[in-house]
């Protein structure tokens, strides 16, 4: 079975759900298009078992964010407020209660 409408799917809910904070500016994950990257970084890690926040921030940690042009790169992790990435550890385990066990 082919992957990608799970990875959408996926990518959906972490679009819709989860945002960088700018300036006090909510950027949604969907509108920057980092929602489908994270969504194929998560989606092994959630055919594993359940995933903790420890999981989380570290994925979070792997993807670049080029600000300024470029000028400037920041973590993912750096970028989302603590408790939207408990937000996402939350969504993250309810989409592979509801998508991945059967």
């Amino acid at each position: 079975m082919s992957r990608t409408p799970l990875i959408e799917r996926l990518a959906a809910e972490i679009g819709r759900d989860i945002y960088m904070d700018v300036a006090k500016w909510h950027l949604y994950l969907g509108d920057a298009k980092l929602a489908t990257p994270l969504a194929e970084a998560f989606l092994p890690l959630l055919e594993q078992g359940e995933i903790n926040s420890v999981q989380v921030i570290s994925v979070l940690q792997e993807i670049s964010v080029p600000l300024g042009g470029g000028q400037q790169l920041l973590s993912l992790d750096r970028l989302i407020p603590k408790a939207n990435q408990e937000l996402l550890v939350e969504l993250l385990n309810r989409f592979r209660q509801e998508e991945l066990q059967p």
